[in-house]
């Protein structure tokens, strides 16, 4: 399996820190955020990645490199200076995850999710174009966005969950599009209606690293767990 990583992103709420740094090049318990993804993938034996570029763009790979550091293959999606969003984004670097269902992270979340699980699994139902991983509301978003019964991910008013950042798509979810700007919402959404979505709960570690304050709550956080591991 191949994986993007949503990286072109202006991160307008990480402001002043991101008017001279992209987001996922942050620091967090001393490396890049988007290290953590990378490595992660690593560890779940994905070794094929691509990232998408936006706002400050180049300082990405200027800083990963082809992933050779890593132990993964980094390839790269270049967007025009008014990115693409996250559907126009995907859809822009399909050419280079190929014919098969990827997985896709958002470049800024940081989660314990074992992405393994994603390689593992495959979609329930033959049918299905996507597979989201969802968890309980973190209090900036008490509302939620999608409802879980059966492990089938619904738009119902209900139960719902937090989207976390983390799916599997498959290239099928994309027909009919045109390249440009546009959302990954309102096909997930067409999917869910049609029945072709499944999903399941992660109850561990998540964070959307969308604050300064958020930041640095997670640094601390992970800093102290460093700590409490090296003192084992």
């Amino acid at each position: 399996m191949k994986a993007m990583i949503l990286a072109a992103g202006r991160g307008k709420r990480m402001r002043p820190l991101t008017d001279t740094i992209p987001k996922p090049l942050l620091p967090v318990a001393g490396k890049p955020l988007i290290s953590h993804h990378i490595e992660a993938l690593h560890a779940a034996g994905i070794r094929d990645v691509v990232i998408n570029l936006g706002h400050l763009g180049e300082q990405i790979p200027a800083a990963l490199g082809n992933g050779r550091e890593y132990g993964v293959t980094l390839r790269y999606s270049r967007e025009p200076p008014e990115a693409l969003e996250t559907g126009g984004g995907i859809f822009q670097a399909l050419p280079l995850l190929g014919a098969d269902p990827f997985a896709v992270i958002n470049g800024d979340i940081w989660s314990d999710f074992d992405y393994a699980r994603l390689t593992r699994q495959g979609f329930a139902q033959a049918e299905d174009q996507a597979h989201l991983v969802l968890v309980s509301n973190p209090p900036h978003h008490p509302q939620g966005d999608f409802a879980l019964q059966d492990r089938r991910v619904l738009e119902t008013d209900t139960q719902r969950l937090t989207f976390s950042g983390i799916s599997v798509l498959h290239p099928a979810l994309f027909t009919g599009c045109k390249p440009g700007r546009f959302q990954l919402a309102p096909l997930l959404r067409r999917a869910m209606a049609e029945g072709r979505v499944s999903g399941e709960h992660h109850l561990g570690g998540w964070c959307d690293v969308g604050t300064p304050e958020r930041l640095q709550t997670l640094d601390r956080r992970l800093r102290s767990r460093a700590d409490h591991h090296d003192g084992v």
